[in-house]
């Protein structure tokens, strides 16, 4: 690979900051040890990022003449060159990705709209709102069953506790690991990861100043 550059928004305000998802790229980078760059795209200007997510989205990833986007995506391109992110042997490695898939499809997909609630403190009741309520639960405690058995989903970390973890970690401010132990810890072992500890600050710090950058300008 030649030097990485990792696109992210630059800046955000408070409430995302420690969750945009670059942060999953800059966690798999810092545990394999490979360098990178960061680039910024403007926060405020979707259409200029249509050529490079067609979301217009963050982030993404340029490896000299390849760019990658979504974090699953990117995750795996990396993973699939490093052995400290995914297995060498094909069936380790299959487990990685089924893994890696379960935590953006099965987990996170109850997590996020149940998350956007939450963190917009709306209590509403609907059937709808039941119905994501059990979804949530029936995958969290599928989780939790699943991560009693050892440290990480695979045998070694990998990328997709990367994903799974970060999927989970928006939930634990919200009690629903107070009878899911197993849940609490993965999470809490995950992220004493000196990995992520660097990648979260590096984030946080990538937000401060921008702050800096607007407030001079506004002076």
């Amino acid at each position: 690979m030649t030097e990485l550059i990792l696109t992210t928004l630059d800046w955000v305000p408070e409430f995302p900051r420690g969750f945009v998802r670059d942060l999953r790229i800059r966690w798999a980078l810092e545990e394999a040890d490979i360098p990178y760059q960061i680039a910024t795209t403007p926060v405020g200007d979707a259409e200029a990022r249509l050529p490079f997510q067609p979301f217009g989205q963050v982030p993404w990833l340029t490896d000299g003449d390849i760019t990658i986007f979504e974090s699953g995506a990117i995750l795996l391109y990396l993973g699939e060159g490093s052995t400290a992110l995914m297995p060498a042997d094909r069936p380790g490695r299959a487990k990685v990705m089924e893994w890696l898939f379960a935590a953006l499809n099965s987990v996170e997909m109850p997590a996020v709209p149940w998350s956007l609630y939450r963190w917009a403190d709306d209590e509403t009741q609907s059937p709808a709102r039941a119905h994501l309520e059990r979804f949530l639960d029936g995958r969290l405690n599928h989780m939790e069953a699943v991560l009693a058995k050892g440290d990480w989903l695979t045998g070694p970390f990998s990328i997709a506790d990367i994903a799974m973890s970060d999927v989970l970690r928006q939930l634990r401010s919200y009690d629903v690991f107070a009878k899911r132990p197993a849940c609490q810890h993965y999470v809490e072992r995950a992220t004493a990861r000196p990995a992520f500890k660097k990648a979260y600050a590096d984030q946080i710090a990538h937000f401060e100043a921008a702050d800096v950058e607007r407030t001079a300008r506004s002076e």
